[in-house]
This record gives structure tokens, C-alpha cells and sequence, in this order.
């Protein structure tokens, strides 16, 4: 099999990366970004800091800090705006998985228009696109290295997977000091949501050589420092070790597939504005244990990189190891049920049949060990529910 592969061309990792994120837009021949944040990154000086150093290299930077949680096709409307009205040459996503998804977005609109819609998947985008230069201020998307975006359809509430070369940055700069804040809840919601992308690259119907040993690296570095950074956020040493795991489960991903999980989980943030790792969280112990049979020696290989079994275990034994090393990682980072989380029962059941629907549309659970069917994920999500 051959392996496509898609990665940023220059990528800075390490504390401080961040001050050389000028001398990167400027190397690269660009002079008028458009900083895309939003605005909590405003108001702890983030962005100042960040426009500061674009500034301090020579540049003409724009602020759009306009991004909101799970991106939607209306909340780009302004943002296509601003780069449009800066005559902007590059797009920088500062912030967490929603600034660098929204950055995306408008880098492919802004040269081809059209509508987000046009572009989802299964439909891979080959560009044109502006050049994107993605940092990251959380810990788990692993957009920074991804050829994926995620926008919301304002009209009809579905996530919509949108995937191609024309979304990958071109350059990422991956600087542990920014997560340094990140309460406790956030860390563990993104952590967790980082070794989803780990554990489904490596469980994937598409995973590959190369992805296969990005993901394996991920799983066990986020083993040994996920709960060590969500006692302890001021912990550098494990902040930095969990972002370039994320980056790592990005680049594994990006470059095999996301399956179950990851479809199941965009129609819950979609509907419920439930936060996309923690959905991830709710959804993980359950869809792995559905899908273990099907794949147990890569099962087995997670649940010894992440510490959960040892070589002398044998495969189906290691396998089940991982299921219950979930289940008690999301209970000791207090991972919600959808029903503790507040969401309405009737209104869960009402929307299970679309949120399957649209689970599956989305390609995801295609490359999952186990291909389900309609009636498998309603199961699912019933289960998981309570």
C-alpha cells in the first residue's frame, strides 16, 4: 500500500517557540497576515503578545478575533471580511482546535469562495488556498498538523469534516508555555481528545508505517503525563511533553484517519454544544470495547504503550486491559455522562437517529475496525447516555 503523506513544511516545537513565529512568516516570504484568535486570547494580552512579535519582524498584521467555539459557517462571515479588506497574504490560527479550524477555513474561502458545504467530505480539497501557520494554546486537537477542518452548518446544525491538502499548515509553532494556564477541566478534555487521535490512527482501517509510529509515541507519552498536567497545570515538563504528544496524534491522524469515535462524537458538539474532546471522552471506553474484537493485536499494541498491559500479556487480554484503562482514566479525569454533562433525555432520544445519520455521512466510522450500521451507533449512543 502506498502512503500519502501530508506534513507542515517547517514545524517549531519547544518553550519560547512562540517569539520566532515572525521570523517564520517572514521566511516564508509573507508580510500581511491575518491573526485569527478569539476573544479570551485577547483579553489575557496573548494576542498583543503574538501581534507584537509579527510586528517586531517586519510585518502588517491584522487582528480578526472574531472565532467562536465550534466554528460555524456564520461566525466566517466577518472573518472572510477582514481578509479580504487587509489584502491579506497568509492566515495565522492562534488559539486552540476552533481559531486554527476557523484559520482553515477562511484560507481556502478567501482564494476559492463558495460555500464550507462545497467542501466537505468526502470531497478532498487540493487548494487553492492561502498558506496557513497554525499555533496552538491547547493541548489535543492536533490542528496544527492536520490536513482536517471542522466547521458547523449554521442552517442545519451538522459538523461537517472538511479534509485535504489545502487545509494543512504550512508551518506550525508549538510552544508548550501557552497551555500553561489551561484549567484543569480543559486539559483533561483535551488530553483525552489527543489520544483518541492516537489510539484511532493506530486502530485505523488506513493506518500506515508511518503513522503507526507517531501514534504509538503519542499514546505513551500521554500515559505517562495526562494526569500527572491535570493535577498539576504550573507542571512544565509534563505540559511540554503533552504538547508535542498532541502534535504527534495530529500528525498520526492526519495521515491514517479518525473512525467511531470521532463520528460519533461531532454530531453530539453539534447539537448539544458539548465541547469536542470532552464528547470524545464520553464516547471513548464504550466505542473501543464495541470495536476491539475486530483489531486485538492493535488494540493490544495501544494498551501496552499506554501502559495498561505488558508484553507478557496475550493479545485479547491486553486488549480488554485497554478498554478498562479507559473507563478508569475518564473516571479518574471525571469525564461526565451526557446526563450529568445536562443534556435533556428526550431530546438525546429525539436526536439519536440524526446524530447516527450524520455519523455516518461523515466517512469516520468507515475506517473504524468495526463498520457499524445505523442501528449499532443508536445503540451506542443510548449506552453511553447515562
Amino acid at each position: 500500500m502506498v502512503a500519502g503523506l501530508s506534513l507542515p513544511r517547517i514545524v517549531r516545537v519547544g518553550r519560547g517557540a512562540v517569539e520566532e513565529l515572525g521570523d517564520v512568516v517572514a521566511g516564508l516570504g509573507l508580510s500581511r497576515p491575518l491573526l485569527v484568535t478569539d476573544a479570551f486570547l485577547v483579553g489575557t494580552g496573548g494576542a498583543e503578545r503574538v501581534t507584537a512579535t509579527l510586528v517586531r519582524a517586519g510585518l502588517s498584521p491584522r487582528l480578526f478575533s472574531g472565532t467562536v467555539p465550534d466554528p460555524t459557517t456564520d461566525s466566517l462571515a466577518a472573518g472572510l471580511e477582514a481578509l479580504h479588506g487587509h489584502r491579506a497574504d497568509s492566515v495565522i490560527g492562534f488559539g486552540g482546535g476552533s481559531p486554527m479550524d476557523s484559520a482553515k477555513a477562511l484560507a481556502l474561502l478567501g482564494v476559492q469562495g463558495g460555500r464550507m458545504r462545497d467542501y466537505k467530505a468526502p470531497r478532498v480539497n487540493h487548494g487553492p488556498a492561502l498558506p496557513v501557520i497554525a499555533v496552538p494554546t491547547t493541548v489535543g486537537s492536533g490542528s496544527e498538523a492536520t490536513q482536517v477542518t471542522v466547521i458547523t452548518d449554521s442552517g442545519t446544525d451538522e459538523k461537517m469534516l472538511c479534509l485535504g491538502p489545502a487545509f494543512q499548515p504550512i508551518a506550525a509553532v508549538v510552544d508548550a508555555d501557552l497551555t500553561l494556564s489551561m484549567p484543569p477541566r480543559l486539559t483533561a478534555d483535551t488530553g483525552v481528545d489527543a489520544l483518541t487521535h492516537a489510539v484511532e490512527a493506530y486502530v485505523s482501517r488506513k493506518a500506515n508505517a508511518f503513522s503507526d509510529g507517531l501514534a504509538l509515541t503519542a499514546i505513551a507519552t500521554i500515559g505517562r503525563h495526562l494526569r500527572r498536567v491535570y493535577a498539576d497545570g504550573s507542571d512544565a515538563v509534563a505540559r511540554e511533553a503533552m504538547m508535542l504528544a498532541a502534535t504527534q496524534a495530529g500528525m498520526a491522524f492526519s495521515n491514517s484517519s479518525v473512525a467511531l469515535v470521532h463520528g460519533m462524537s461531532r454530531p453530539i458538539g453539534a447539537h448539544f454544544h458539548v465541547a469536542h474532546g470532552l464528547s470524545n471522552a464520553m464516547l471513548f471506553p464504550a466505542v473501543t470495547a464495541f470495536s476491539v474484537a475486530a483489531a486485538p493485536g492493535r488494540y493490544a499494541d495501544c494498551a501496552r504503550a499506554l501502559g495498561a498491559a505488558s508484553v507478557t500479556d496475550a493479545e485479547g487480554a491486553a486488549a480488554a486491559k485497554l478498554v478498562d484503562a479507559l473507563h478508569e482514566l475518564c473516571h479518574d479525569l471525571a469525564v461526565p455522562t451526557p446526563r450529568a454533562h445536562g443534556i435533556d433525555p428526550a431530546a438525546w432520544a429525539r436526536l439519536t437517529p440524526l446524530m447516527a445519520e450524520q455519523a455516518l455521512g461523515s466517512g469516520s466510522p468507515a475506517n473504524n475496525p468495526v463498520v457499524p450500521t445505523a442501528e449499532q451507533i443508536q445503540e451506542l449512543y443510548a449506552r453511553i447516555y447515562a
